[in-house]
């Protein structure tokens, strides 16, 4: 990359950080922050399209970095919805706001008439405590993301019985929730084309494509591996490895690990960009000691590993390792941990390591892939640990 094209500085780099880290920046919320961001806009706008293939929008409202990924990972869904029923709300709310302006007030019965006018049928049976429940939950998230205000009242008054009413106020912020789409979507058939369209009219000879993936990929994901995506994003690794390394490090605080099968974005104490692992809670201490075992087991020639460097185990196996760390410093958990019923121990385990990518379930075959991420971090308890109460703070990460 020629030195016109990076951004100088530490001051631009944390705002480009800023970007990545956050859905958008809305002025009506922090205005100081909307200016200093859009007076790098101009400089972040060449990076990130140069490298990463991303848009900006910077308008009067807001300014948001089109974060689209590569490949879609669980963890990359709305943390707060916990149904399929939950993401048709938002949808439909997103069309029932389309064609509000900025600073329309309407009431949430409003809403549920055009919802169920929409889509009729048990899904919008608003006397069902269910269906009102999630679609508080929808209408909470979006107040949260900024879309919407809460005028008066409140939503518990909808919770309980089906004739509550809230004034809600459209920020016009929900017109920028979506993607745009340079192509008609109706002939879509499958998740695939969604995808594919991101690639759509690129000169893959001159290796635009393949950059903005590999970029991407490390960037919006815990870990790249080699199984998952185009062969080829790995043999950009392989032939700009050291080119790649330079820019990123230089750009954040970070270090570049690449291996055989895989390759990580490792964030250093400056840098600021999603969700970090391991976290300051019991339960990242939980799967450092996981992958502590998992170590073990691999290293005793217990369980294989492929030449991808993946560990394909029985699920029945894989649960009766993460039993096992339980039973054996399950003294030393916070009481939230040692007090759960088992199957929810391991339930709520297994779903941390997926969010991190350090394990991929196959429900079909009832096994789970070990990825080589659960290789690189591991802890225990110091050597004097007796199986006492301990304090939680003498977790040793390795």
């Amino acid at each position: 990359a020629k030195d016109e094209d990076r951004i100088s500085g530490g001051e631009r780099m944390k705002e480009l950080e800023i970007l990545l880290n956050r859905r958008w920046i809305l002025k009506s919320e922090d205005k100081e922050l909307y200016y200093r961001v859009r007076d790098a806009v101009g400089e972040i706008r060449k990076y990130v399209t140069d490298k990463l293939g991303c848009q900006i929008i910077d308008n009067s409202l807001l300014i948001k970095l089109e974060k689209i990924p590569v490949i879609p990972e669980q963890f990359m869904g709305i943390g707060q919805f916990s149904s399929k029923e939950e993401y048709v709300y938002l949808c439909i709310l997103l069309m029932f706001l389309e064609d509000k302006d900025a600073q329309e007030q309407f009431v949430l019965s409003q809403l549920t008439e055009y919802m169920t006018a929409v889509m009729p049928g048990e899904i919008t049976d608003w006397t069902v405590y269910t269906n009102r429940r999630r679609l508080i939950r929808v209408l909470r998230y979006v107040v949260g993301q900024g879309m919407v205000t809460v005028t008066d009242g409140t939503d518990d008054l909808f919770m309980d019985d089906v004739s509550g009413e809230v004034l809600y106020e459209n920020t016009g912020a929900s017109k920028y929730f979506m993607r745009n789409f340079t192509k008609d979507i109706m002939h879509y058939t499958c998740a695939a084309d969604f995808m594919e369209s991101d690639w759509y009219e690129v000169d893959e000879d001159r290796g635009f494509a393949r950059r903005h993936r590999v970029y991407k990929r490390l960037l919006f994901a815990p870990a790249m591996y080699r199984e998952d995506g185009s062969e080829e994003d790995f043999e950009y690794l392989k032939y700009y490895r050291r080119r790649l390394m330079e820019d990123l490090e230089q750009m954040f605080d970070c270090h570049i690990h690449i291996h055989r099968g895989s390759a990580y974005f490792l964030s250093g104490e400056e840098c600021r960009i999603g969700a970090v692992f391991p976290g300051n809670n019991s339960l990242a201490d939980i799967l450092l000691l996981c992958f502590g075992e998992i170590r073990k087991k691999i290293e005793n020639k217990e369980w294989n590993l492929r030449q991808d460097e993946m560990c394909v185990v029985d699920k029945v196996n894989f649960e009766a390792l993460i039993c096992k760390v339980k039973k054996q410093y399950g003294s030393g958990f916070s009481k939230l941990y040692r007090e759960m019923p088992e199957g929810e121990f391991v339930r709520t385990v297994i779903d941390e390591m997926t969010r991190f990518m350090f394990v991929k379930s196959e429900e079909d075959t009832q096994q789970v892939r070990v990825c080589p991420l659960a290789g690189k971090l591991k802890g225990g308890y110091p050597e004097d640990y007796l199986g006492g109460d301990k304090d939680e703070s003498k977790m040793a990460g390795k």
